[in-house]
């Protein structure tokens, strides 16, 4: 059974730079997708960014390009995301989650994390 487990998650002022790591149980597989989401209380968890674990291939959404970048080791099966430039809105509960292919709904992601909170001070 893989596991998941984030950390990282912390209070970071407006503007400052944070990183969150996620640390796979089991490797993932050369096919396999990881992604990083977040979500605040009462609004739908939302796909920030993604990376094909063999390749590398990164996938981020609009809100965050430029600002963050998602990295992975695959020799200690583990994925960071590298958050720069941090705005208020970037506060929430961030997840790791891994898929079978590329995608960005939720729903297709079967293995999640418990999240780690990131907090912003404006």
């Amino acid at each position: 059974q893989v596991e998941l487990k984030e950390s990282g998650g912390q209070s970071v002022q407006a503007g400052g730079s944070l990183r969150l790591s996620c640390a796979a149980s089991g490797r993932p597989f050369s096919s396999h997708f990881m992604a990083w989401f977040r979500q605040v209380p009462g609004k739908e968890r939302e796909f920030v960014a993604g990376i094909r674990w063999g390749y590398g291939s990164t996938y981020y959404a609009d809100s965050v390009k430029g600002r963050f970048t998602i990295s992975r080791d695959r020799t200690k099966s583990e994925m960071y995301l590298e958050m720069n430039s941090v705005k208020p809105e970037d506060a929430a509960l961030y997840y790791c989650a891994r898929g079978n292919s590329y995608d960005t709904v939720p729903t297709a992601f079967r293995v999640w994390g418990q999240g780690t909170q990131v907090t912003v001070s404006s």
